[in-house]
C-alpha cells in the first residue's frame, strides 16, 4: 500500500511520521514545493525505523509528482495559513489555486486515490478538490470531525478525570464556530455524558472545542499540528484496511439530512472504498437548527469559491 502526503510542513509531516510509525502502509511518500524539505523530514524519519522498530519506506521528493504514482490514498495539506491584514476571500482564492493545482498533479499519477483534504478552509478546499478531480464524491473527503471530536473528548476526559479512551461522540457541520456537537450522542463507557456533568460545563466545554484551533494559535503564534495530523492518519488507516470505522467527515451531501449539494461534516462508515454509508441521525429540531445554520455558513464560503471560478 502506498501513501502520499502533500505539504511537508507540521501537519503533513506528523501525518506521514504516524504513518510510518503505525505500519499502515508499506511506503509513505512525502512532498512539498519548498526544496529539500520533504526529502530532508523523509529521511529523519526512516532513519528512525531501526529505533522505533518499524519496516514503513518514506521518502521524499520536491514538487516531483511522478514519485507519487500508484498512490492509493493521497492527503493534501498543502496550503497557507491567514495572515495578518488577509481576508476570507484572499485565503480561499490562494488556497483553492494550490488545492486545485496539487489534485491536478496527483490525478495525474494516482487517478483512482482516495483524497483526504486537510488544507483550509476545510470545507471549501474539499470542494474545490471534488470539482478538479472529478472524482466520485465518496473518494473526496476532508478530515475536520475527527480532529474536533478529539478536542471534544480531550475536554471531556480532562473535566471527568477519566479516560479520553471511553469518551465516544458525534460532531456536526462545518468546520469551525458553527460545528454542531450533539451532546445526546456522547457517552462515557456507555453512560450517557448528560447524567455524568451538568448543562452550564458541558456548555462551556463545547464552546471551547467550536474554538479549539484558535486557542493553540493563540498559545503557540501558529495552527495546531499533532492533533490534526494523527487524525488525518486515522482515517488512512480505516480505508486502507477497510476497518469500517464509523468517523465524521466532510463530504458532499446530495439529499441526505435534507441538504443537498453542501460539504458538510457527517458521521460515516469509512472502509476500502472511501465513505461506504452516509449514516443519517433521527436529530432533534434544536439540533436541526444548528446544521441548518452551519449549512449556510459553508454555502457562503462556498459561493465566495463559485465566484472566483
Amino acid at each position: 500500500m502506498k501513501v502520499t502526503v502533500v505539504g511537508a510542513g507540521n501537519v503533513g509531516a506528523t501525518c506521514a511520521d504516524v504513518l510510518a510509525y503505525r505500519e499502515i502502509a508499506n511506503e509513505v511518500v512525502l512532498i512539498d514545493i519548498k526544496e529539500g524539505v520533504a526529502e530532508g523530514k523523509a529521511l529523519d524519519m526512516w532513519q528512525k525505523a531501526p529505533i522505533n522498530q518499524y519496516d514503513t519506506r518514506t521518502t521524499g521528493s520536491t514538487n516531483d509528482y511522478a514519485k507519487t504514482a500508484g498512490s492509493d490514498v493521497v492527503v493534501i495539506t498543502s496550503g497557507l495559513p491567514r495572515k495578518p491584514g488577509m481576508t476570507r476571500d484572499d485565503l480561499i482564492q490562494t488556497n483553492a489555486g494550490i488545492v486545485k493545482s496539487v489534485t491536478e498533479n496527483v490525478m495525474q499519477h494516482s487517478p483512482n486515490a482516495i483524497l483526504i483534504i486537510v488544507s483550509n478552509p476545510l470545507d471549501v478546499m474539499t470542494y474545490q478538490a471534488h470539482l478538479t478531480s472529478a472524482l466520485p464524491k465518496t473518494k473526496v473527503i476532508g478530515m475536520a470531525g475527527i480532529l474536533d471530536t478529539a478536542r471534544y473528548r480531550a475536554f471531556l476526559a480532562e473535566a471527568l478525570n477519566v479516560s479520553p479512551k471511553d469518551i465516544q461522540a458525534v460532531l456536526m457541520g462545518g468546520h469551525g464556530d458553527t460545528m454542531v456537537p450533539l451532546p445526546r450522542y456522547t457517552t462515557v463507557g456507555g453512560i450517557p455524558v448528560t447524567e455524568l456533568i451538568g448543562k452550564d460545563e458541558l456548555d462551556a466545554i463545547i464552546e471551547r472545542t467550536k474554538f479549539g484551533g484558535g486557542e493553540l494559535v493563540k498559545l503557540m503564534g501558529t495552527s495546531a499540528w499533532y492533533a490534526p495530523g494523527a487524525a488525518a492518519a486515522q482515517m488512512v488507516e480505516a480505508i486502507l484496511k477497510d476497518q469500517r470505522r464509523v468517523f465524521p467527515v466532510c463530504i458532499k451531501l446530495d439529499g441526505e439530512y435534507g441538504i443537498d449539494d453542501c460539504y458538510l461534516g457527517v458521521p460515516v462508515v469509512l472502509g476500502k472504498n472511501g465513505v461506504e454509508k452516509v449514516l443519517e441521525l433521527d436529530l432533534n429540531a434544536e439540533e436541526k437548527e444548528l446544521l441548518e445554520v452551519s449549512r449556510g455558513h459553508v454555502k457562503e464560503v462556498m459561493a465566495v469559491l463559485d465566484n472566483m471560478n
